[in-house]
């Protein structure tokens, strides 16, 4: 899909891998919504994209309150209008075993990204669907994929991500709408400040892939939408680990339970 003149929607665009997809997209002529709960910080990303000559719209809300997105998707609607893409990026969650993790931490994992996702999905498809147009994009990482100890309830929520987008995909396989999957290796961004403890249980063959930026990963989604990529897989080293894992999954599982 073209992104010049279209309206983007992207959820957790208040900083990190959201702000690095927001600027992205409005530096590729998208016209930018931003959603987060902190308004301040979204006001502060639509300033540095109207500053480059952009144009962003930002709304703070709740994404894990389902009446908050539907609230705020009607507001969108009727200010706005219908978003051409929905970027899902808004995600937390705290790298854990079980034992140390509480079920009310695990719910809260579990409402983002998931649930967030499916809110803000649920508010916009049906009218994508009249239009019969549109894109979906669903932010994960390589936990939608492979499983290391300690950090269990972040990767479950990470692999609901990755199941709800292959089958909305399949939902959609005879419309107008694309849907797209993200996963990358870790991403420099202020989460690994708000979770401390988290970097120290990646594993060690994480070592042997680059670490990305947000520009990194906003540069590789706006390529994804424009070419209506199903997966979109970055950086290229983790798509030879990816065919490793498709060739020897046991030897694979077993090398990231050893080295988590």
């Amino acid at each position: 899909m073209k992104i010049s003149g279209k309206l983007v929607l992207v959820t957790g665009a208040s900083s990190g891998i959201g702000e690095g997809i927001a600027k992205a997209m409005a530096k590729a002529g998208g016209h930018v919504i931003l959603l987060a709960r902190t308004q301040a910080n979204l006001d502060q990303v639509a300033a540095d994209i109207k500053a480059n000559g952009g144009e962003a719209h930002t709304f703070a809300v709740d994404l894990k309150s389902a009446d908050a997105v539907v609230a705020v998707a009607k507001q969108i609607k009727e200010t706005l209008g219908l978003p051409d893409i929905v970027i899902n990026n808004a995600g937390a969650g705290k790298w854990r075993f079980v034992d140390e993790t509480t079920p009310e931490e695990a719910v809260e994992m579990m409402a983002l990204p998931y649930f967030a996702m499916f809110n803000v999905t649920h508010a916009f498809l049906a009218d994508m669907l009249k239009r019969n147009s549109g894109h979906i994009v669903n932010i994960s990482s390589v936990a939608s994929r492979f499983v290391w100890p300690g950090a269990t309830a972040y990767t479950a929520a990470r692999w609901a991500v990755r199941g709800f987008t292959q089958a909305l995909r399949a939902d959609l396989d005879s419309t107008g709408i694309n849907v797209t999957l993200y996963e990358s290796a870790t991403v420099k961004s202020p989460y690994w400040e708000h979770n401390p403890g988290s970097a120290e249980r990646e594993p060690k063959m994480a070592i042997l892939i680059p670490k990305l930026t947000s520009g990194q990963v906003g540069a590789a989604v706006v390529r994804g939408v424009e070419r209506n990529k199903k997966l979109i897989v970055i950086p290229f080293m983790l798509k030879i680990v990816y065919i490793q894992h498709a060739l020897f999954p046991g030897i694979f599982q077993w090398l990231m339970t050893k080295s988590g």
